[in-house]
């Protein structure tokens, strides 16, 4: 069965050579907000490993939209590199997709259009508080129209540079799963309430995007399996989100967990990071912030292989649509598994990030084992210069 898993296939009208994705994990990798050489050679490492799609992490869909000040803004000054970066992964073999984002009411960056930082509902800005932001506040109409028309926008120009697909990310605790998630929206007009209500949004993203690149073209969305928090999303409601994205003509569901600034851990999964990211942070505040409530949110949380699986499959048999697995995937076995589960692609991001190789050791060896430790310290290396690595290799 791990054979299957290097036999071409198509999202959309995108042929792939391969069903190995490499997944979005925050790169770091655009001081400035710009992409650079380092971050074309990033992404096409990827290609030259055997990754048929890699994706383009947290592309903001307007300058609002960024959790952190030196994150890329997809625009028109930043089209010619987005294009040197697609131009770089077809070069080395392979097919580059963008994750469009917004943060919503979750961001250290201080708004330019309006008072505060907005998402579905007032509330604490949990990633503001230490740094001039510590309100989120609610979106209205006008709010959600133009932010409508941001992704659109963005969507239109990454297709314009040359980019093959695009994931809207709709997980993690971001602004389309603020507003999917019961714990973080608490609106009582028609984005609250039932599911059909807090799904109004994202579908309403999804179709002006898809109206954008035309039909035939690939769109993912990312969405949560579990929120990992009390009063959260669970996996029966995971079910009928992704029943209503199939509806309104996703490609491909990308099948992830947890809240990164609530239940960071739900997602990663293995050893805290926390001892290194309070080493790494310059500002003494907030290092004894991180001291005194780091713990919570940073628990050791034992890893498994294949840890989203069980829940993953009950969407999987839901739908119609193709599913692409992530979490936990380290070996040709765990290949072989998804494949006879019916997942139509793998999403590999910790491995990678450790051999970018990783495909190409799997096709050359069956029995081949990621040697990531799940150690999780490529999470501290986040805000560092050069980016996300893995801390064992660098």
């Amino acid at each position: 069965m791990l054979q299957l898993a290097f036999t071409p296939a198509r999202l959309g009208r995108l042929a792939l050579p391969n069903r190995f994705i490499k997944t979005a994990t925050f790169e770091g990798r655009t001081p400035g907000g710009r992409i650079d050489d380092a971050t074309c050679a990033f992404h096409a490492g990827f290609a030259a490993g055997g990754v048929g799609l890699t994706t383009v992490a947290y592309c903001a869909v307007a300058p609002d939209a960024r959790t952190f000040p030196d994150q890329l803004v997809v625009s028109e000054a930043s089209l010619p590199a987005l294009t040197r970066l697609a131009d770089a992964v077809h070069a080395a073999g392979g097919a580059v997709s963008g994750q469009l984002a917004h943060c919503g009411g979750f961001t250290k960056v201080k708004s330019t259009e309006t008072r505060r930082p907005k998402g579905p509902s007032f509330g604490l800005n949990d990633y503001g508080l230490l740094h001039g932001v510590p309100f989120a506040g609610a979106m209205d109409a006008t709010d959600i129209a133009r932010t409508v028309r941001h992704y659109a926008r963005a969507a239109t120009l990454l297709k314009q540079a040359g980019f093959d697909a695009l994931e809207i990310h709709m997980g993690h605790g971001y602004l389309l799963s603020q507003f999917i998630s019961p714990a973080t929206n608490r609106r009582r007009d028609g984005y609250g309430g039932s599911l059909a209500n807090r799904m109004r949004l994202p579908l309403q993203v999804l179709a002006a995007v898809r109206e954008a690149v035309g039909e035939g073209f690939p769109l993912l969305a990312k969405i949560n399996l579990d929120d990992g928090v009390a009063g959260g999303g669970r996996v029966s409601e995971a079910v009928e989100v992704a029943r209503l994205l199939e509806a309104g003509g996703i490609d491909a569901l990308v099948l992830s967990g947890g809240l990164v600034n609530r239940s960071p851990m739900h997602l990663f999964r293995g050893a805290s990071p926390l001892d290194a990211m309070i080493a790494r942070e310059p500002a003494a505040r907030v290092r004894m912030a991180m001291r005194l409530s780091g713990g919570k949110l940073f628990p050791n949380l034992p890893f498994a292989p294949l840890y989203f699986r069980e829940q993953a499959l009950r969407v999987r048999d839901a739908v119609g649509c193709a599913v692409a697995y992530l979490g936990g995937v380290t070996s040709g076995d765990d290949v072989a598994q998804l494949m006879r589960d019916g997942f139509d692609y793998v999403c590999v991001g910790r491995a990678l990030l450790h051999d970018a190789a990783f495909v190409q050791k799997l096709a050359a060896d069956p029995g081949h084992v990621s040697a990531c430790s799940h150690c999780n310290l490529c999470v501290a290396t986040m805000s560092d210069v050069g980016g996300t690595r893995c801390a064992l290799v660098a």
